[in-house]
């Protein structure tokens, strides 16, 4: 291939490509339709879906035509918006490494150094090359200071936060004196005056104004005061999950560091203090078996004794002294353990005899001993003189630093965000540079990893210091004692401890100390101020491999002497010790000083010994020998070792030498040019070295004249092992390789080059460099991670320039193209590697954004050498300092959330070109498309001087890429496509190099690249398209691989369009997006990866401006002027004009490409159906992060930039609108809130309470805004089929809706409000409606959410009571069980409220942590959320009303907006909200009084109602602001009679309804609000002369009379019974007010309902049912409506009593009368439906059908058959329920209860019925009624009467009061008996109850069976059970005595049916029969009738089968 022209390799590579530019431009040239219309026979129908028409991306504008046409139009305006779009904003930067030391670490020979040693230092030393862009990331600034948001915000106040004072009120004594039946209206008689109340402050000017206009403009600008300008800054921020756009910058490259820990030398003490001793520190892994750190060297001698050893330290340098040294962890492990060995100087004995004094003194004794120590310390010295420079060894010690760390970690209490290492990292932590491994360490070694950063500082103390055993030294031995010692805790051999401590501090590190120096011993920052102890870092031997390129310098040599064998010679040599020197030559001068010195010494030194073993000829050896490594090494280099013997003792006839020379040994550093490391084992020569020794190894030594003498006969005697920690020598045999033929390549060298044992000569060069490039991804992978970036940028060279070879041209580029795919394919492949969140090998994302730069040019091949080199290509971009750097760290958020706005940032002035530049500009006219830019040059024109300019028609680096991507084939293309991410960065970094260099004023934009190299882009694009494709079609499993290529190429496009012609990007954006939908891609799976496709673009910095924002309308157009006094709607283009703006047009789309795309994809995704709403969510998502980008950005501030913004999204507010259907109806539900009262809302498996909203939906009232749950209700009526979107996502599509809505220009949404069809106008105020529900506040309470502990807890207690209930408890329990127990379990299992799974809210577990000024920030940011949010509806619904007058349909908008403003006052809001929203709604009475009363009639009574709540309010803004509302509704009402008189019905129904509801209702603030509005009608003077103030005053005293009975209600509040009767007395008071008797019923309903009687509840329904009926039959007569209440009679014959409502008492439709919503056809039948769903709760599903009967005629004369099929549906429920449930009913319990006493005023001696629920035992009432009553009247006052025996009056204490209670049965006749078959009839309609009293004629109760008599007592209540009470008075009373035997008889016969029933069930239950047989065979207490009978008639087994 080398000699193919570029031409022909492009022809080849189209032949073998499976897609080819030419052909994908044909298939985009339109011939789409084929695509869609072909039938697709392979592929099932599901998988193969036909796109919409409207799916097709158009075709885009060209956009650099545009803007430049736009610029000659010299349109000033638009001249300033564009001003602000920078033409370029790259920025290519030199960024400063950071160093941790004080200076590079580089070479000291640095002059003449080898080409790799040159490059990697080089490379180690020069700056980062990061390619930026200026306006990159500036929205998500913004985000980071929401931080400090609540500081800004104000405090909104909110009725369910507020803490009104409690007043204690005492219970008084309840009493129904005045509550006689016949007390009439004496109930409501006022008894307080009002005007003795002060009202509260008047809202001011609230008749002040002069026009309409005025007092719009008043409100609009009170609304718009001291607004937040940015929605999102409120909202929580985008979900990370699902943000694609979010590129992370991968760290900078580092040194690697384990986690660090200080070791501190504090002290080591024995019990004798005479010589100096010395200790060295290193750590140790025992799971690997593997000494892990270089030794640290210490000791802690005092000045005496450092003078001993003076002679031998000529000097000490300061580096020497440190006690403290920082060892690194990569990997900790439970078994690392830190050994302390200790020497001392050498002398004679063994190791035993010199630790002798030390075994057998002790320091207490040191008086005693003090001549012996003298003596020994003398001794010491004698030996420190002579023989200072040897040690010997002595003692050691060790702990396990990991037992320490774990212990120091339990103390503290270590949080989670402590645990996780330095916080967030962008991409990669120090974990992800470890490998991943499945084995059992890897997997334990995690549990630690966390700690050992975290661990408390910590003292150890080591007491026991074993002494060394002189033949056993080695490493192997050491690790077998650290075995034993984990294993037993001491060593199994015995070994001997020498009596003294060693303290050490330890403490992790986070930030490096002062005066610290690194293993090299160069000082790290922070340097020292004054000269302090140093602390050193100690070098990490990693137990397993560290995968992190090589960063720094370093190139260290540690060898380490093992073992010598001197058994077999016969010499004196015992005391043996080696010196070892590293020799630059053979001369002895020639010695280097490179060895690291130990403590207290040299910090350098030429030569070593190691320690001395007495007496052994055969040591071991544990010392470890630093080097630094020379830089060029050659071939003369060499470590030489000296042996010696070592006489410990002077003889007499000695001089002062003490060494006696045994022999050399050497081992040559280099072989074959290649640094030797590993095990060695090397013969001895003897007496001297022969003449060039040191070019051969010992073995090879060649014969020598005269021979050499080796010892025993040249054996290996002496082991060794060498390990190099170097970042020049890769130590692999193809990395070698390959540096060593491209350093040949470059020059310098002579041939043929040598590497091991070959010799290569020029002619085979080339052939043996391709292949050592190809066996390059043969490497091991440590070696290559560590020399990753060097290797990359060779093989980048190579792809770059041309090399010649013996005067050939060789082309090198296809197969370092290769090479480069291999290695990013095996990296990739690697399970030892990270990958980032989108599947970017970590190493590669940072060679790529930090160091990769483009190659050099080209150097003369031919003169190339040290002085031939080119200028270095550093000089072409600006470099940034270390101070700097830190900012450039910040800036590289840079792929967060990316603004996409209007820059305001000055395009960077160009610098002057050098000449090489503008010989490349001048190239660019040999530029035309029929040539090819990388044409390969001559050899000759390389023949110019070194140094010159690269030939101007040089190949360009990203051109060759891009080629090499088109023209690859087979494997290489595969994997060149599958990790294209890669090869996409690779481009965009050259290209901005390559842009960074050009003249960007004279060179345009779609100038700067060849056309040639465009239709390669337009290629790869089309085919990493296809491959995407073919993966989804094909290769289903593989799509998250599709998904990773899909985001690569968007992230290309993105970066392309910084760098390119726009235009031609937004052409690969359209090729893209038809390409993608023209295969049969399922759909779902397309829009997604369309959409994060499109959301990587979007998130573009100039996004906006890309969108040409500015050129959308803002505004609406100056003619025909939409203001409120023009009339005219103008001409019907430009109403179609104005609506078109918000309709995703062709036109639109092509102008606005990308928002027209996403829009695009967003309507399609809300379109269709997936699975859990994946794709919905990820399309809303992308909007919501796109805007909350906008709203953050600083370039956005301005109003008239961000109306523009706005406008550039009016199409999604249509595709809102049409999507309201999906939102989800349940946001204002979803929360375990408190209602308006502060109460917590019931469960949602539970019926509401009488829930108008949903009544009135059922009956057919389409919207209602009364109710909370009126949106549930909605949605079940409309039955939808598409899956709705979860209330999480509705909420952020809706706060985009709110956003544009609040941005976009006002005129412009006023034109579209007036033009938009009625149909389309009521979606928005639906929309609207929503809005108000999503965003409503949740308070305190509720955004402190369940924590799980919580929810466990509740849950449990629930399942224990459960248990209980059902286990233990006697009968209770078995009853329940049998009565549905299960089902309770069951429907406890489906309770909605505790299923998390099934919540719509998502249960937040972190809320138990937080602090509670968390949660009140959080609580304050959301209320500031909920009133921006409801302000922004309600501005938009100002803007509807404004723009009434120019609406066809007047009377339908404003009552649509009627609607949305009362149900946002259902909601809980703010006091700032409610003042706007009540000027509102004022605004709304006075310009259309009439209008709303008489056409809206509901609706004000809705308005009537809210007002008067807020007029309760104990929040004095609302309460004021409520008072003026209403005021004025009855001001502007008064004009028409009719009108007036139905407001005043409406407040004081809506009075009586709120008294009745709400449990603690404030009556002292409504009294007050009265009170005020009587001020405002007394202080009004234009209507002092008219009938207003009386009016007004009259009805605000009937007011105050229903608020008397509140104060009634308010004693009997405990008391339930008391309760209902005085409601009941009350409702009865207005028999002749229809609509207030139908509130109080209502109100008694909503106060059963909360007890769960649901029985009860529903009574009060019908009867209110009864009273609709009896009014609708006086007013029309249909057959299909119910004839008056006498209909309701089958239901209960109760409910006659609403008959009385008769023609004289009652006019309809005079004064308001029953004009409430309830009083029609609909009404009734909600009332009806609700009422069966009661009794459907309450067990009586025969009462369903009766009710039923009533509705279905009305239902068949609509025709409303959805609704019969319904009800029906309902009814079969009800039936089914009665089959399965059948004899397991359980129906109320009946007590009797009498009261006597004076206390009990009217109730003494009166006797009730009590109804109480299913299974309530005499205990419960009793325990209830007594708790009461005692509370009233006294623990001592009250008594409870135990029998039922008849109570005499005058036996009982008249100052006392007595309860009795009997437990009664209902009672019939046998006549009635006939009809009452079935249980439920027995339990229906009860009017009589009996009781029984044993009796005897003696007087006793209870006597012998033939003398014990019966009273039964026959009790007659006034009304029927059930009825809308719960008591009912007694009302006659029958009793009749029974005879012993019939007593008798009558107890046989009831047990004999019993049993009967019992043993003749379908499904007999053997426990209830067992139960029954106990009490019917019971010899003592159940004795009964085998007491009265002869045995001998009845034998005894007759009774048995019963």
């Amino acid at each position: 291939m080398a000699s193919l022209g570029s031409a022909e390799r492009r022809a080849f590579a189209l032949k073998i490509n499976r897609h080819s530019s030419a052909e994908v431009r044909r298939n985009f040239s339109g011939s789409y339709g084929l695509y869609h219309s072909r039938s697709n026979s392979n592929s099932s129908p599901t998988a193969y879906i036909s796109m919409p028409p409207a799916y097709d991306a158009v075709e885009p504008l060209d956009l650099e035509e545009f803007l430049m046409s736009q610029l000659r139009s010299e349109d000033s305006a638009l001249m300033h918006e564009l001003g602000d779009f920078p033409d370029d904003d790259l920025k290519v930067e030199q960024v400063e490494k950071e160093r941790r030391t004080i200076r590079h670490s580089v070479p000291d020979d640095g002059g003449d150094l080898d080409p790799h040693v040159r490059d990697c230092v080089k490379s180690y030393t020069q700056p980062w090359l990061v390619v930026s862009r200026r306006c990159q990331g500036d929205g998500w600034s913004a985000y980071s200071e929401r931080v400090g948001l609540h500081k800004v915000l104000h405090k909104q106040i909110f009725e369910s936060d507020f803490q009104p004072e409690n007043k204690e009120k005492p219970v008084k004594s309840p009493t129904l004196a005045g509550l006689n039946d016949d007390s009439g209206r004496t109930l409501t008689s006022c008894d307080f005056n009002l005007r003795s109340l002060a009202p509260d402050q008047r809202v001011e000017g609230l008749l002040a104004f002069s026009s309409h206009e005025e007092l719009d403009r008043f409100n609009q600008e009170a609304r718009h005061a001291k607004r937040h300008p940015e929605v999102f800054a409120l909202y929580p921020p985008p979900d990370e999950d699902d943000a694609v756009e979010i590129r992370p910058i991968p760290d900078c490259p580092k040194e690697h560091t384990g986690d660090r820990i200080l070791i501190r030398c504090q002290a080591i003490k024995f019990e004798i203090d005479i010589e100096p001793i010395f200790a060295t520190l290193a750590l140790y892994d025992l799971k690997e078996k593997k000494k892990i750190s270089e030794n640290f060297y210490c000791d802690l001698n005092s000045e005496q004794f450092r003078n001993f050893l003076k002679p031998h330290t000529p000097h000490v340098d300061h580096s020497t002294l440190a006690r403290s040294g920082i060892f690194s962890v990569t990997y900790p492990s439970s078994d690392i353990y830190l050994v302390i060995k200790i020497e001392k100087v050498l002398q004679q004995g063994e190791i035993s005899d010199c630790a002798d004094p030390y075994l057998t003194m002790r320091e207490s004794d040191s008086a005693k001993n003090k001549d012996k120590l003298e003596k020994l310390k003398g001794q010491a010295e004698a030996f420190c003189q002579r023989l200072g420079r040897y040690r010997m060894p002595f003692a050691w010690a060790t702990v396990n630093i990991m037992e320490v760390i774990s212990t120091a970690t339990l103390d503290r209490d270590v949080t989670d965000s402590d645990s996780i290492k330095g916080g967030k990292s962008s991409s990669m932590d120090r974990r992800a540079q470890l490998p991943r491994r499945n084995s059992e360490r890897f997997n334990n070694m995690e549990e630690a990893c966390y700690n050992v950063h975290t661990f408390k500082p910590a003292t150890i103390t080591i007491t026991t210091i074993f002494k060394q055993e002189g033949d056993r030294l080695s490493d192997e031995d050491l690790l077998k004692f650290l075995s034993d010692i984990k294993k037993t805790s001491t060593p199994q051999r015995r070994i001997k401890t020498i009596p003294g401590c060693i303290k050490l501090d330890m403490s992790p590190i986070h930030d490096t100390p002062q005066a610290c120096l690194s293993t090299e011993l160069i000082p790290l920052i922070p340097m020292a101020e004054k000269n302090i102890r140093p602390v050193k870092e100690v070098l990490e031997f990693p137990s397993s491999e560290v995968y992190v390129p090589h960063n720094i310098y370093r190139n260290l040599l540690f060898v380490y002497p093992q073992r010598l064998n001197f058994v077999n010679r016969l010499t004196s040599a015992r005391n043996i010790t080696i010196k070892i020197q590293f020799m630059s030559g053979e001369d002895p001068s020639c010695v280097l000083p490179v060895i690291f010195g130990k403590s207290s010494g040299p910090e350098l030194l030429q030569e070593v010994y190691t320690p001395v073993t007495y007496h052994n000829k055969s040591p071991d050896f544990y010392e470890e020998v630093k080097f630094s490594l020379p830089a060029r090494l050659t071939e003369r280099h060499h470590l030489l070792f000296t042996f010696y013997h070592i006489s410990c003792q002077q003889k007499q006839n000695q001089s002062g030498n003490c060494e006696t020379l045994i022999g050399y040994s050497w081992l040559p550093i280099l072989n074959s040019d290649r640094l030797q490391t590993g095990q060695f084992c090397l013969p001895i020569i003897l007496e001297r070295l022969p003449v060039n020794y040191s070019l051969h190894t010992p073995e090879k030594l060649p014969p020598q004249v005269p021979p050499v003498k080796w010892m025993e006969s040249h054996k290996g005697l002496f082991n060794l092992e060498i390990q190099a920690v170097s970042s020049v020598h890769p130590q692999d045999n193809h990395l070698e390789r390959f540096f060593t033929l491209c350093h040949a390549l470059e020059g310098g060298t002579t041939f043929p080059v040598r590497i091991r044992d070959e010799k290569i000569l020029e002619n085979k060069l080339e052939h043996e460099l391709k292949l050592s490039i190809i066996s390059l991804s043969s490497s091991n992978l440590e070696p290559l991670v560590l020399f990753l970036h060097r290797v990359l940028d060779k093989l980048f060279t190579l792809i770059m320039q041309p090399m010649v070879i013996a005067g050939q041209t060789a082309n090198l580029a296809q197969i370092a193209f290769e090479s480069v795919v291999s290695i990013v394919n095996s990296l990739h492949n690697s399970q030892e590697l990270f990958r980032d969140q989108l599947g970017r090998n970590i190493l590669l994302a940072t060679y790529l954004y930090w160091v990769f730069r483009l190659p050099d040019p080209p150097r003369d091949t031919q003169n190339a050498g040290p002085a031939g080199s080119a200028p270095s290509s550093d000089s072409r971009y600006m470099t940034i300092g270390p101070a700097t750097a830190a900012r450039v760290g910040s800036m590289l958020l840079q792929s967060r959330v990316r603004s996409s706005s209007n820059p305001d940032i000055p395009a960077q002035q160009a610098s002057d070109e050098d000449a090489e530049i503008k010989d490349i500009l001048s190239a660019k006219g040999h530029n035309y498309p029929g040539s090819r830019v990388s044409t390969y040059v001559e050899a000759s024109n390389y023949q110019n001087s070194a140094g010159s300019t690269r030939p101007s028609n040089r190949k360009q680096f990203h051109e060759e890429l891009a080629l090499q991507m088109v023209v690859s084939t087979g494997v290489c293309r595969e994997n060149a496509y599958k990790y294209a991410w890669f090869f996409f960065e690779l481009l965009v970094k050259s290209m901005a190099q390559h842009v960074s260099h050009l003249d960007r004023y004279s060179v345009p934009r779609r100038s700067r690249f060849s056309d040639r190299f465009k239709d390669d882009v337009t290629t790869i694009v089309s085919v990493v398209t296809a491959e995407i494709c073919t993966i989804l079609v094909k290769q289903q499993k593989e799509v998250e691989q599709a998904e990773k290529i899909n985001i690569s190429l968007a992230f290309f496009l993105y970066d392309l369009l910084s760098l390119m012609d726009r235009g031609f990007v937004f052409q690969l954006v359209k090729n893209y997006c038809n390409q993608m939908s023209a295969k049969s891609v399922s759909m779902p799976t397309l829009i997604s990866m369309r959409l994060e496709f499109l959301r990587i673009l979007c998130s573009h910095e100039h996004y906006l401006n890309l969108s040409l924002f500015f050129s959308s309308p803002a505004s609406a157009p100056a003619s025909p002027c939409p203001s409120i006094s023009s009339q005219s709607s103008g001409s019907y283009q430009e109403q179609q004009r104005i609506l078109a703006l918000f309709d995703l047009s062709q036109e639109f789309k092509q102008q606005h490409y990308l928002t027209g795309l996403l829009l695009t994809e967003l309507s399609a995704a809300l379109d269709m159906e997936s699975e859990g709403g994946k794709v919905q969510r990820k399309a809303i998502n992308a909007i919501y992060s796109l805007l909350c980008s906008h709203d953050l950005d600083d370039r956005c501030v301005k109003t008239e930039v961000r109306a523009k913004v706005a406008a550039l999204y009016l199409p999604l507010v249509g595709i809102i609108i049409e999507s309201t259907n999906y939102l989800d109806f349940t946001v204002s539900d979803a929360r375990t809130g408190k209602n308006k009262t502060g109460e917590s809302e019931d469960d949602l498996e539970n019926v509401p309470p009488i829930n108008q909203s949903v009544a009135m939906a059922i009956a057919g009232n389409p919207f209602n805004t009364l109710g909370r749950n009126v949106l549930i209700s909605m949605a079940s009526l409309q039955g939808k089929s598409v899956a709705t979107l979860a209330a999480d996502t509705s909420r952020h599509l809706l706060v985009c809706f709110l956003w544009v809505m609040k941005n976009a220009d006002r005129n412009l949404i006023q034109r579209w409000t007036v033009d938009m069809p009625p149909s389309q106008l009521n979606k928005l105020l639906e929309l609207l409606t929503i809005c108000v529900s999503c965003f409503e506040y949740r308070g305190k309470q509720s955004s402190d959410k369940v924590s799980t502990q919580a929810l466990q807890k509740s849950q449990q207690a629930k399942l224990q009571l459960e248990e209980a209930l059902l286990r233990g408890m006697g009968a209770r329990g078995e009853m329940m069980k049998r009565v549905g127990g299960m089902d309770r379990t069951m429907g406890q299992r489906e309770n909605l409220r505790w299923r998390k799974d099934l919540t719509q809210w998502r249960q937040t577990n972190d809320r138990q942590d937080k602090t509670k000024a968390e949660l009140d920030q959080e609580a304050l940011i959301s209320g500031n959320l909920a009133t921006e949010a409801n302000l922004i509806v309600l501005d938009l619904l100002e803007t509807i009303i404004q723009a009434v007058p120019l609406n066809e349909c007047k009377d339908s908008v404003v009552g649509g907006v009627l609607k949305v403003l009362l149900h946002s006052l259902t909601c809980n809001q703010s006091t700032t909200f409610l003042c706007h929203t009540f000027s509102t709604l004022r605004a709304l009475v006075v310009k259309f009084g009439d209008l709303l009363f008489e056409e809206e009639a509901e609706q004000c009574a809705d308005l009537c109602q809210k007002v008067l709540q807020y007029c309760s309010s104990p929040v004095d803004e609302n309460r004021s602001q409520a008072c003026a509302t209403l005021y004025l509704i009855m001001r502007y009402s008064y004009s028409n009679a009719s009108n007036f008189s139905r407001v005043k019905m409406q407040v004081t129904m809506s009075l009586a309804s709120l008294v009745g509801k709400s449990s603690d209702f404030q009556e002292e603030y409504l009294r007050r609000s009265l009170r005020t509005i009587l001020a405002y009608a007394e202080e009004d003077a234009e209507m002092q002369n008219t009938q207003l103030p009386s009016q007004v005053d009259e009805l605000l005293r009937n007011l105050n009379s229903i608020l008397s009975d509140t104060v009634k209600m308010r004693e009997f509040q405990e008391d339930p019974e008391m309760l209902m009767d005085l409601m009941y007395r009350i409702a009865k008071g207005y028999q002749t007010s229809p609509d207030l008797r139908l509130t109080w019923l209502q109100n008694m309903a909503e106060k059963h309902n909360n007890r769960k009687c649901y029985t009860e509840s529903a009574m009060c329904l019908v009867h209110a049912a009864a009273l609709v009926a009896e009014y609708l039959s006086m007013l029309e007569d249909h057959k299909y409506l119910p004839v008056g209440s006498v209909t309701f009679q089958n239901i209960s014959p109760n409910v006659l009593e609403e008959s009385a409502v008769s023609d004289d008492i009652l006019s309809p439709d005079e004064d308001g009368v029953c004009s409430g919503r309830y009083f029609t056809e609909s009404g009734l039948v909600g009332l009806l439906e609700q009422a069966a769903e009661l009794f459907s709760n309450g067990g009586l599903y025969e009462a369903v059908n009766e009710v039923y009967k009533i509705i279905i005629p009305i239902l068949e004369a609509r025709r409303d058959f959805r609704k019969l099929a319904s009800t029906h549906d309902k009814l079969h429920r009800a039936f089914d329920n009665i089959i399965q449930k059948g004899h397991k009913r359980m129906f109320g319990t009946y007590f009797r209860v009498g009261f006597y006493g004076a206390k009990f005023g009217d109730l003494d001696e009166r006797e009730f019925i009590y109804k109480e629920p299913g299974i309530t035992h005499l205990p419960e009432i009793s325990h209830r009624l007594e708790n009461f009553y005692s509370q009233c009247f006294g623990d001592d006052t009250l008594v409870m009467i135990k029998d039922s025996t008849p109570v005499d009056r005058k036996q009982l204490n008249p100052s006392k009061a007595y309860i009795q209670i009997t437990y009664v049965e209902p009672y019939f006749d046998d006549y009635e008996m006939k009809d009452r078959l079935t249980n439920f009839e027995k339990n229906f309609n009860l009017r009589r109850f009996m009781y029984t009293t044993p009796f005897t004629k003696s007087g006793r109760p209870r006597g012998e069976l033939n003398e014990q008599y019966k009273r039964k007592t026959i009790l007659t209540t006034m009304h029927a059970f059930p009825y809308i009470k719960t008591r009912i008075n007694v009302i006659q009373k029958e009793e009749f005595d029974l005879t012993p035997i019939e007593v008798a008889i009558e107890d046989m016969q009831k047990k004999t049916r019993e049993l009967a029933v019992a043993t003749h069930r379908e499904q007999p239950d053997a426990k209830m029969l067992q139960m029954l047989l106990q009490g019917s065979v019971g010899a003592t207490v159940n004795q009964h009738f085998l007491s009265f009978l002869p045995l001998p008639c009845f034998p005894f087994s007759f009774f048995l089968p019963l």
